[in-house]
């Protein structure tokens, strides 16, 4: 019998749910006597194999990103089993927000967030109409949830009804590779991206929910008090992002903020801890990674005080409400102010972020899978 790991975002999707099927299945992989089929829709110029998992079987269909995920959720819909997909499967696993009809064959759904209950204006018409139908069906079909936060699972019970029994938060992590890097690493980043000598740092998709357009109000009243005082943007354009560049234009920040475009994971670290103080502005997150991948590299982390932040920045990060620009500016200023509490931050911060770790995550994952089926694990 044969655990299958559902990687469709591991292979398809670069950052946020990518990063963590990606990321769970190598930690998964030294505590499993056989190593896991990885299922995935494989799709043309845009599917990309795993580092590290070469030697894992895999089986894959072929349909674009939407004809499958409306098969999936048909298949649910009119109790057709997809098992022929699966053979001889023990349990199957999907690591992102689409479950197929599996009959006799335990399941387990990761669910990363409900932000498109939310913030449904956040989201593009037909994703939000799609999710709203489909999630509640996926949920309610899978015989066990892992959430990434226990703000996700209060959504869950929240939205849906799910009991809690069914549900376990099991936390992400920051990858080994963020640690303080060697310093002469860290200036031959800053000087291949352009980096400035004092600037705040935000990771992530830019999207209304990440609340970019306050933070750029933020920074132009904070440079009348830090003249020097830039903004880096590593991540890429998202959806509804027309607020944002309008807000720069009108406040006059074009100039002081800096889009280095992608940054690879081998520079990420050092652009981590290049920064004065990882932002973390989000009205919104499931998890919010980039609030440990900052504090592994000893980095000060700013982060609102919304949904799963705090569970992750405890009492090393400091707070704002992410609707208020005047407590935005004054949790900011207050560490760009004080070099010996950034100090402090800096020093706190690794010890923290390993409290997190992805070994932990597959023990923890592994148990859930033990609950529903008699996967070999024995190690």
């Amino acid at each position: 019998m044969t655990l299958y790991l559902d990687v469709s975002a591991g292979v398809n999707v670069v950052a946020g749910l990518g990063r963590y099927s990606r990321s769970l299945t190598r930690a998964l992989l030294p505590l499993l006597d056989e190593p896991p089929t990885l299922f995935y829709n494989r799709i043309n110029d845009r599917s990309q194999p795993i580092a590290g998992l070469e030697h894992c079987p895999e089986k894959t269909v072929k349909l674009g990103y939407k004809p499958w995920r409306m098969a999936a959720w048909m298949g649910q819909l009119l109790h057709v089993p997809f098992n022929r997909l699966v053979p001889n499967a023990a349990l199957f696993h999907a690591h992102e927000h689409l479950l197929i009809p599996l009959r006799g064959v335990p399941t387990v759904l990761t669910v990363h967030d409900l932000i498109y209950k939310i913030f449904p204006q956040h989201h593009k018409r037909l994703n939000h109409i799609y999710l709203n139908y489909a999630m509640p069906l996926f949920v309610k079909r899978a015989d066990h949830i892992i959430t990434i936060s226990e703000a996700s699972k209060r959504d869950l019970i929240n939205f849906y009804g799910t009991p809690s029994e069914k549900i376990t938060v099991i936390y992400e992590a920051a990858d080994t590779d963020f640690q303080p890097p060697d310093p002469d690493h860290i200036e031959a980043v800053r000087q291949q991206y352009n980096l400035p000598q004092q600037f705040l740092l935000v990771v992530g998709t830019i999207e209304p929910r990440k609340n970019y357009s306050r933070l750029a109000q933020a920074l132009m009243v904070l440079r009348q008090k830090h003249p020097d005082l830039k903004l880096v943007v590593v991540g890429s354009r998202g959806w509804l992002t027309e607020e944002f560049f309008q807000t720069i234009a009108d406040s006059g920040a074009t100039e002081h903020i800096i889009f280095p475009g992608f940054v690879p994971d081998i520079h990420l670290p050092s652009v981590y801890a290049a920064a004065t103080i990882l932002v973390m502005a989000s009205v919104y997150e499931g998890f919010g990674l980039p609030v440990l991948e900052a504090m592994a590299c000893g980095t000060p982390v700013v982060s609102s005080n919304a949904s799963s932040l705090p569970e992750l920045g405890g009492d090393v990060a400091r707070y704002f409400d992410p609707h208020n620009l005047d407590e935005m500016v004054a949790a900011l200023d207050e560490v760009l102010s004080d070099e010996t509490l950034q100090h402090q931050m800096q020093k706190d911060g690794p010890p923290h972020a390993a409290q997190f770790s992805w070994d932990r995550a597959a023990r923890e994952t592994l148990a859930v899978y033990s609950s529903l089926s008699s996967v070999n694990t024995g190690k």
